[in-house]
């Protein structure tokens, strides 16, 4: 085939048939027409038409053929690099299309912390009693739309406004100061809240860069005390709220810590609230959203109870009082 067949005003734009990128990518594995022919299960001149085919959808050589070898052009090994991988992804997805057809699926998407402080560590009950319905939790700090997603629930953190609008308030927070009991075996007095400047802080490194997050802060701890002065020994500063905790629990710091994400902790003992009674109000709250397209079935019906009478005990376990005058659709109604 000459170049000029392959000038830019013959060029296509229309989609290439998949059969021709399998031909491609059995012929740049082998370099042998017959060898990926026999891959194949097709003719040898069934592939040779098929790449003939694809290099006139292309618009350029993709093999270099010699009298007994063939070799990959520039632009072959281009597209090979390219398709390969992309035609591996879509088998996988594919596979899992066709393992997971007919089985009952609930899927998630909540925040990595959440994720792994409150909602992994109560999931062994609901997977003991429901063995036929399957779990898929996607953590990620981007917010998934439920209304064009193949997700089903976000478990959300947010203010009440229009991003919870329909939603299921599950529980509100307070911020406790907390520690490990071996820091607190270090024999500094701790007292009265302006002995925390004798340890480090743990808080969010972001923790002033945003209004909402300005609520988890310290230095609103320090306000609200009139300690607006306070200079800690150091600070220690980490991404993510489950950080912050397992660097309390370690004996790095005290952390002013969200009691829903703590709760078990402090039930356990591995940490311990320390000024009990400074805990200070957090204005965000923690949702239930169901996707509209998946809140009629069945499995999501009962993750979704099952998921409401865990968010009940934790409500018990931290106090939590919901305002009357806020829209919190406890009963899901």
């Amino acid at each position: 085939m000459t170049s000029a067949e392959y000038s830019p005003a013959v060029l296509r734009t229309r989609p290439v048939a998949t059969g021709h990128w399998r031909a491609f990518l059995a012929v740049a594995k082998h370099l042998n027409f017959r060898a990926a022919a026999d891959e194949l299960a097709l003719t040898q001149s069934a592939v040779s038409r098929q790449i003939q085919a694809l290099e006139e959808e292309v618009g350029v050589p993709l093999f270099l053929r010699h009298t007994r070898a063939v070799e990959l052009t520039s632009a072959g090994a281009q597209l090979q690099r390219a398709v390969g991988p992309a035609l591996e992804r879509m088998d996988a997805a594919v596979r899992l299309v066709r393992q997971t057809a007919g089985r009952r699926s609930v899927a998630i998407t909540t925040w990595a912390s959440f994720a792994s402080m409150w909602l992994i560590p109560r999931m062994e009950e609901f997977q003991r009693d429901n063995p036929g319905i399957d779990i898929r939790i996607d953590a990620s700090d981007v917010q998934v739309d439920l209304d064009t997603s193949d997700v089903d629930l976000a478990l959300r953190y947010a203010m009440p406004a229009g991003a919870t609008q329909g939603g299921i308030r599950l529980f509100g927070e307070q911020l406790a100061v907390v520690a490990s009991p071996w820091l607190l075996k270090s024999g500094k007095p701790l007292r009265t809240p302006a002995d925390v400047a004798q340890f480090t802080l743990i808080e969010a490194g972001d923790a002033h860069r945003t209004h909402y997050l300005e609520y988890l802060s310290w230095r609103r701890w320090f306000d609200t005390r009139d300690l607006t002065k306070l200079q800690p020994q150091r600070w220690l500063y980490f991404n993510y709220a489950h950080q912050i905790v397992q660097a309390a629990l370690a004996g790095q710091g005290l952390a002013l810590a969200r009691m829903p994400l703590i709760a078990d902790a402090l039930a356990s003992g591995d940490l311990v609230e320390v000024l009990p009674g400074h805990r200070i109000d957090s204005p965000l709250a923690y949702w239930l959203m169901v996707g509209p397209r998946s809140a009629q079935r069945p499995e999501i019906k009962a993750f979704c109870a099952w998921l409401q009478v865990q968010a009940e005990a934790t409500r018990q376990a931290i106090g939590d009082v919901p305002d009357p005058d806020l829209n919190d659709n406890l009963d899901g109604s």
